[in-house]
Order: C-alpha cells, then sequence, then structure tokens
C-alpha cells in the first residue's frame, strides 16, 4: 500500500493573510538603525557584562539603575501618541513676529530690585498674561472670515464720479438696502449719532424732532417732538438711553421716548461726547463751560470754565478720552476732566475752527477752518503733517474704523482716503445731497456713512470704511437682550475712573519709582530730624560678654539722637514758659479795667 501522505509531513507555507503591512515611512520619521553584529554579540557574551564583573554591592546598585533606566526608556514620550507614532510638529504653531506687533499695547518695565520681590512677581505676572494674550489675538487673527476692500474702478475712470445707485446695484441686497434716504424736510436740519455697535441710529432735528431708528431692519424704536430747540443728541453706554441737548437743559430719554431725567444743572448745551469707557458724558455748552456727567451714579464730576467764548466744536480722543475743543481764535484745546487748565493749546488756522476729528487710534487729528483749509496734525508730537485748500471749507468731519476722512462742503460730501500718509488731489469718493449738510458720522463695523442735513437724513456706502470684524465681548451688533444686561454688568464693574484721564494712558501701567531725595525727605518729614546727617554710632566691641546683641543696643539708643535732646530739651522750656505766661495773663487784677 501506498502510504499517504500526512499534514505533519508537508512544510506549509506562510499565507500573506498572516502578514501585516508596514506603514509607509513618512519623511519626518527616521530610518530605524539596526543593531550591529558586535553589539548582539557583546550583548549575549557574559564575560562582556560589566555588571558581572562587579562586586555584589555594586553590581545591585548598577543593576537597580538600569532596570530604571529600562522603564524610562519604555514609558510613551509627551510627544509620542498612544498608538506609538511621533508628532511630527511638536508644540504649539508658531506665530509670525509682525503679527504679534500688531496687537502689542505696551513695552516692557523695567523691575524694580530684588528686595521688591512681591512687586517682581505681580509684574512677571501681568507680562506673561500681556504676553499670552498678544499670541492668542495673532492666532485667532488668522481665522477671522471677513476682509476690508476698497472700491476699485476701471482703467481711467475715477471712483469719486461712481454714484451710490450704481454701487447698490452692484452690490448684494443686504448691502444695497443700507444705502436710502429719509425725506425729513419740515423738523431739519438733523444732527445724528450712532451706537456703539453700529446697530441703531438717533436723529435729532433742530426743530424738536428726535427719532430712534434700528436702521438695518428699518424699524422704528421711538419718534417724539420735545417742542424745543435740540442742539444735539448722543446715546449713552447702551441703545436703552439716549441725551438730548435741548435749547435750555439737557434730558435724558429710554428708548420708548420717555424722559428720565432733566438735568438743569447743565443749561445751553451745545455739543456732547460720551466717554464709554468711563461712562461719563461730555457737554461743551454757549457759556464757555465743559461738564462731565457720570450717567453710572448721575453725578457731575467736574465743571471747567474754558473762558474761550461760545463752544460749538467738540470732539473726543478715543485711545485716552481727552476731550479737543475748537474756538473761534483758531487755536484747538485739550481738556481732562482733572485740571482746570487745558492740557494744551495749539494755534490751527488763521480763522475759526469749524470742525474737529480724532483718528481711533488717538495719533492723527484733522482739522478744519474759516481759513478753508484742511490741516492733519501728528497728537504725539503736536505738529503738522499735511495741509489741503478746500475751496469751500469743510463745515462737518469724520473719521472712519479703517481711516477714511469724510468732509462737508456746503450740500456735497466728500470722502478721502489716507489724508496722512500720502498728499490728496482727488477725493475718493463724492455726493451732493438735498440740503446743507448738519452732520456727518461713519458707522462702526459697517461700510456706511451717515449725512445729517436739512432735507432729512442719507445713509451712504462707503467701500472699505468699518472694520469688517468685530469684537463680540467689547461690541455685538447681534447681540440679545440678556447678553446686553450682562454686558451692562460687566462694562459697570471695569469702569475706569475719571482721575485715570491723561494725555498718555500708556503711563498708567508704569511704576512711579520715587528719587533717593524724596523718599529722604519723606522719611526726614516723618521721624522729625535727618537720620543720615551724621555717621552712625558703630559700639565699640567689648570681651567678656559684654558685647552681647540686647548690650549693644542699649549703648546704641543711650547715644542715638543726642543732637536731638538739646532741640527737644530748648522746646520743651519755650512750651513751659509759654505756658506760665498764659496763665499769668489769665490772672485779672483791679487796674485791668482801665485797658482798652
Amino acid at each position: 500500500f501506498a502510504k499517504m501522505a500526512s499534514p505533519s509531513d508537508a512544510t506549509l507555507k506562510s499565507s500573506h493573510v498572516e502578514k501585516k503591512k508596514k506603514p509607509p515611512v513618512r519623511y519626518w520619521q527616521e530610518s530605524p538603525k539596526d543593531a550591529t553584529n558586535e553589539n548582539t554579540a557583546e550583548k549575549d557574551d557574559p564575560k562582556s557584562d560589566p555588571i558581572q564583573t562587579l562586586p555584589k554591592k555594586q553590581n545591585k546598585k548598577r543593576a537597580e539603575k538600569a532596570k530604571k533606566r529600562k522603564q524610562d526608556e519604555e514609558q510613551p514620550d509627551e510627544k509620542t501618541f498612544l498608538s506609538g507614532k511621533v508628532d511630527p510638529f511638536p508644540g504649539p504653531a508658531p506665530v509670525p513676529e509682525d503679527r504679534v506687533k500688531k496687537f502689542r499695547r505696551k513695552d516692557k518695565i523695567k523691575k524694580p530690585s530684588r528686595k521688591h520681590y512681591k512687586l517682581n512677581q505681580i509684574m512677571n505676572r501681568s507680562e506673561e498674561a500681556s504676553e499670552m494674550a498678544q499670541t492668542q489675538a495673532a492666532r485667532f487673527d488668522l481665522l477671522l472670515p471677513e476682509e476690508a476692500g476698497f472700491l476699485e474702478g476701471d482703467e481711467g475712470e475715477d471712483t469719486c464720479m461712481i454714484s451710490q445707485e450704481d454701487i447698490a446695484e452692484a452690490v448684494d441686497i443686504t448691502s444695497g438696502a443700507k444705502h436710502f434716504n429719509l425725506k425729513l424736510s419740515q423738523f431739519g436740519p438733523y444732527r445724528l449719532d450712532y451706537s456703539k455697535t453700529g446697530r441703531h441710529l438717533l436723529l435729532g432735528g433742530k426743530r424738536g424732532h428726535v427719532a430712534c431708528i434700528d436702521w438695518q431692519s428699518k424699524q422704528l424704536m421711538c419718534e417724539i417732538n420735545v417742542m424745543e430747540t435740540v442742539n444735539d443728541v448722543k446715546w449713552l453706554h447702551s441703545e436703552a438711553m439716549y441725551a438730548v441737548a435741548q435749547k435750555k437743559w439737557l434730558y435724558i430719554y429710554d428708548s420708548k421716548g420717555i424722559e428720565l431725567h432733566c438735568i438743569r444743572k447743565f443749561n445751553d448745551v451745545l455739543r456732547m461726547q460720551f466717554l464709554p469707557y468711563h461712562f461719563l458724558l461730555a457737554t461743551a455748552s454757549a457759556t464757555s463751560f465743559l461738564q462731565y456727567l457720570d450717567v453710572s451714579v448721575g453725578k457731575e464730576v467736574a465743571a471747567i470754565c474754558t473762558k474761550t467764548g461760545r463752544l460749538d466744536v467738540m470732539c473726543q480722543n478715543p485711545h485716552n478720552a481727552i476731550i479737543h475743543l475748537g474756538h473761534h481764535n483758531g487755536t484747538v484745546t485739550l481738556w481732562s476732566p482733572n485740571q482746570k487748565e487745558a492740557l494744551v493749546k495749539m494755534l490751527c488756522h488763521q480763522g475759526a475752527v469749524r470742525s474737529v476729528a480724532v483718528d481711533k487710534a488717538g495719533i492723527y487729528m484733522v482739522t478744519s477752518g474759516m481759513d478753508k483749509k484742511l490741516k492733519v496734525y501728528d497728537i504725539r508730537a503736536f505738529k503738522p503733517l499735511k495741509s489741503y485748500f478746500i475751496p469751500a471749507g469743510a463745515s462737518c468731519l469724520s473719521l472712519s474704523q479703517r481711516g477714511l476722512l469724510s468732509a462737508a462742503t456746503g450740500d456735497v460730501v466728500q470722502v478721502y482716503k489716507d489724508v496722512w500718509n500720502t498728499p490728496v488731489t482727488k477725493p475718493y469718493m463724492a455726493h451732493r445731497v438735498r440740503g446743507t449738510v448738519w452732520g456727518l458720522q461713519f458707522c462702526q463695523f459697517e461700510d456706511v456713512l451717515g449725512v445729517g442735513h436739512g432735507d432729512g437724513f442719507t445713509s451712504m456706502l462707503v467701500p472699505g470704511a468699518g472694520e469688517p470684524n468685530f469684537d463680540a465681548l467689547d461690541a455685538n451688533p447681534y447681540r440679545s437682550v440678556k447678553q446686553r444686561q450682562e454686558w451692562e454688568v460687566k462694562a459697570l464693574l471695569e469702569k475706569i475712573q475719571p482721575e485715570f484721564i491723561s494725555l498718555n494712558p500708556i503711563e498708567l501701567g508704569q511704576v512711579d519709582r520715587a528719587t533717593f531725595q524724596q523718599r529722604h525727605q519723606d522719611r526726614v518729614q516723618a521721624l522729625g530730624y535727618d537720620p543720615l546727617e551724621k555717621e552712625k554710632f558703630i559700639p565699640k566691641y567689648k570681651k567678656k560678654g559684654r558685647s552681647s546683641a540686647g548690650g549693644v543696643e542699649r549703648r546704641k539708643k543711650k547715644v542715638a539722637h543726642e543732637d536731638q535732646r538739646d532741640k527737644m530739651k530748648l522746646e520743651m522750656e519755650r512750651k513751659q514758659k509759654e505756658k506760665k505766661a498764659a496763665v499769668l495773663s489769665s490772672q485779672k487784677t483791679a487796674l485791668d479795667r482801665f485797658k482798652k
């Protein structure tokens, strides 16, 4: 019989299913280094092992160290994932230096000496938090969804010749709806103010008409007639309240048109500015008074008589909350609630100043005057940069978040681009309205310019005017009522006191280091004598235990203030003499009745 082949006899070939395919080697992975034959031979050879040749105690210690080293090697590294693969790009992604510089708010402060270790710790923590905020802001800047864009014409076409109707037709429906006209010829001319979020519009007619509008949805919030001349209108910290400067006094209304307050201390107000981070309403009156009202507590913070006549030109510096006032003698003065005198006086024009505007970074100031000139100043150095001649002169000025300048001459509104870096020869945009322009303001976070004139209100489309990305924690145009209430509470808790308003707000973050002379004077005043007048008494060292710490201190006390003792004795004697003289003078005699 033929013997059948059993399965054990045949050598089975390994199947391809059992094989595990190796993952492809990436460019960042190092090629594995195979161990050499010499290393394997050394490992196998017991004689080559140094642990075997040492004594028992040393051998035991070496074995423990080797075991510990092996455990450390087996533990996965921080950069290694659970799967065993290594992160090819370890650590956080690098942030470009130019982006970090964009969000830098201050330079590093020179730290005090080592003895102020607590102050050093506080300053270190503050700098670490500031650096972390800078890097986070620079990192998130890459994720911002919107980009700013300007109007560009065809070859040989000027952008100032493009009409508002053409722009409204070319853009999308939502943006096109932002260009509209309100015909209000009965109660004009109109002044206007956009809220901090850019969502709500406040209109005030010269003949008493006041209206609040959610201008994007075209919903009317309230409309009243105060039956009195309205000089100016201004939103307060939120769209729930606004101030109206009427003929006699200052009035506060809510968004439903209900009168909340009549403040009679603020009379004949012509212009108003609201400082959002200080909760201060600054008013300029016809009686030459600049007054500050704290709207959070309803108290007058400061009332300053400027002694410069009627104040009808006013603006604020958003960077440091300084108020700029323009006067009839061609000067512009800078004011703070902490001083009764002007911080700075600048002669800007040969005639009266008609309008003033300051950019949001607090670097440039633009002024227009009766001498038909438009001037650009660097506020940091208080020097003029550019000067332009406008044939009709500019009656109203406004600066956008992106640095566009709007100037109104009669019934024509012109928008200029980059006026402080390059000389401007022609406007970026131009538009003619139906009446004389009375008020101009760019809307926050929108490419919109609001124009108040004699025939009502016009909303212009100005591409590239607004900041495309908003900070939702500071000014959120889409916030709900609940979010607004929470923001209001937070803003009140973080309110900046008016004492901190100064020309250079960066100084608040610096350490005020008193000089040695100042500290020495304070010490002399506190002690009543100069401790550094004479050399300190150093007791002689005595032997046999007589120079103990207590004995040395007793000898120091005996000698201390010897020069002061004579002065104190003379002072005591003088006081005793004065006391005796007072007692003698109090005793009356019979002859005292003849004294006059």
